[in-house]
């Protein structure tokens, strides 16, 4: 167990947590890809390679090149995409999708976080247009997710920051520094190896539901292993929770950028590879 009290007096601290198979059973991206098919944005071709992508994103076997094509088709796919309309269609289905696959487990544990005084962060490789809302979704101080590039309100399918592997331990060093985060005192976790920079940089590293090479270092290492394995609605942890109406999750979704101002703040320093898993 986290203890619940942390001394203030110390430097302040921060957990930071990987999304997809980390917080939620599946990829954050990819999730949303029937209601990008109902909202007019991909075919039904597109939906059956990402329906793939999913399996075998969940099953584990996607290797180093087999990512790169998935990053490849995934950005060429989002270029000329109208930025207000995907924030809508994912403030819309948000609850639908993603309530449902939040790890109990994981909510837990960034309640716990909160208790004890500490940020939680989400680190994602996914598009900040999916992860900013599913991050207030969660309660997240801050959010950290791959930026595309926008020009007159569409994606140009080029990015303007990828958190992907050694960036993702960059950003985190960062925003330790604007925030005062002691990083030796910090928490981090995360189901891939890839993420292994990102895990290395706390003092409390923590894989969860790791991949094959990620468990290897994670043993090799003495970091904890957790398995999470119970994904739960929010509302069925919390029955009290009082839900925003729709219409101002959609408001939340559309304001995201202005919302979220500095949290994702460094990304246009950046170039790089787009993935949305």
């Amino acid at each position: 167990m986290l203890r619940l009290v942390e001394n203030h007096s110390l430097p302040r601290t921060a957990a930071f947590f990987d999304l997809d198979k980390t917080v939620i059973a599946k990829s954050s991206t990819l999730t949303f890809s029937k209601s990008f098919y109902q909202g007019g944005l991909i075919n039904r071709r597109a939906v059956l390679r990402t329906a793939f992508a999913q399996f075998v994103f969940l099953a584990g076997g996607a290797d180093h090149e087999q990512m790169e094509r998935l990053r490849e088709y995934l950005s060429a796919l989002c270029r000329g995409w109208n930025v207000q309309q995907v924030r809508e269609l994912v403030a819309e289905t948000l609850h639908d999708l993603i309530d449902p696959i939040i790890y109990d487990e994981a909510a837990s544990l960034i309640e716990e976080h909160h208790a004890a005084g500490r940020d939680v962060v989400i680190v994602s490789t996914s598009g900040a247009e999916v992860v900013e809302p599913i991050g207030e979704l969660l309660g997240a101080d801050r959010v950290i997710a791959t930026r595309m590039v926008v020009e007159d309100g569409v994606f140009t399918g080029e990015v303007e920051y990828y958190a992907y592997g050694p960036t993702k331990a960059e950003a985190i060093a960062e925003l330790a520094e604007t925030e005062g985060y002691d990083l030796a005192r910090c928490y981090a976790y995360s189901d891939s190896v890839t993420d292994i920079p990102m895990l290395e940089s706390v003092g409390h590293p923590h894989a969860v539901n790791p991949d094959r090479a990620l468990r290897r270092e994670a043993i090799a290492r003495d970091w904890p292993v957790l398995s999470f394995s119970r994904p739960v609605r929010l509302k069925q942890r919390l029955p009290s929770l009082s839900m925003p109406p729709r219409p101002v999750l959609v408001a939340a979704a559309v304001g995201a950028a202005a919302a979220t101002a500095g949290l994702v703040w460094y990304a246009s320093r950046r170039r790089g590879p787009y993935v949305g898993v």
